[in-house]
């Protein structure tokens, strides 16, 4: 089940902004010990090899190297450094995102421009540089991950965000129905509040610093009265890009522990 061997995986976003387990940590190391070559990236290449060492400590096989996914030429570089490396890619993972305060409003222009680059664009140019790959492969599996904000309200003034993230949500629709006739799938994971190794960067960001209170209104706004974590939304992306999923395409799995369907 979910067996992943002989598959290569491009991981955009697989390190962690501190020790712990991010979402491209956690599904970087679980694609892995499901038997994927991993290659990873990140704006830091010191989070990209941490998040190597553990892959290689568990017998798996990955390299990394840092990328600016909202640059062109160096989301091609990558892309071209892993085919060169492994000789193809079957899954990419879009799993960069950055949530920064503000409406229409207060938010500066070039904020605006920026989230819209880090959130959306970043998907773009991954699909972009990789699907000619898949294509003359006859087929990959694409999975972005998006977010609740894309889909609701859920607390925090984050405009930029919110739009973004509903932005890849119609970007991966239609670029699935595109696709489908080369067998190549795209999807979303959308995961809801969860606790990762961002959590104290929220919480300067919206809650004046108070992580602890940050962290208890979080699980109190959760049906299921906690967060996620890296690994819910690993999983999620697991099953994606595996072949159980083989007839699943242009659509979503929301990780969120009732957050949805409580706002509806």
């Amino acid at each position: 089940m979910l067996d992943l061997k002989g598959k290569v995986a491009l991981v955009m976003g697989c390190g962690a902004v501190a020790d712990g387990w991010g979402n491209g940590r956690a599904t970087a190391v679980l694609l892995a010990r499901q038997g994927a070559k991993v290659f990873g990236t990140d704006l830091v290449l010191a989070n990209a090899e941490a998040t190597r060492a553990l892959v290689v400590a568990e017998g798996g096989e990955a390299e990394v190297q840092a990328c600016d996914v909202t640059q062109s030429a160096q989301v091609e570089q990558a892309v071209a450094a892993c085919i060169q490396r492994f000789g193809r890619i079957d899954i990419l993972v879009n799993n960069v995102g950055v949530s920064q305060p503000g409406g229409p409003v207060d938010m500066d222009e070039a904020v605006w421009d920026a989230q819209i680059q880090v959130n959306l664009k970043s998907a773009f140019l991954g699909c972009k540089h990789v699907i000619p790959h898949m294509r003359a492969q006859g087929g990959g599996a694409i999975v972005s991950v998006a977010s609740v904000a894309g889909l609701r309200y859920i607390g925090k003034p984050q405009v930029a965000y919110a739009a973004a993230k509903a932005g890849l949500l119609q970007f991966t629709h239609t670029s699935a129905v595109i696709h489908a006739p080369e067998g190549i799938r795209l999807n979303c994971v959308v995961p809801g509040l969860m606790h990762t190794p961002l959590i104290e960067g929220l919480a300067a960001k919206y809650a004046k610093g108070d992580t602890q209170g940050f962290i208890d209104h979080r699980n109190n706004q959760v049906p299921m009265k906690h967060m996620g974590t890296g690994w819910d939304t690993a999983h999620a992306v697991l099953f994606l890009v595996a072949d159980e999923s083989r007839y699943v395409t242009g659509t979503e799995i929301v990780v969120d522990g009732g957050l949805v369907a409580a706002t509806r």
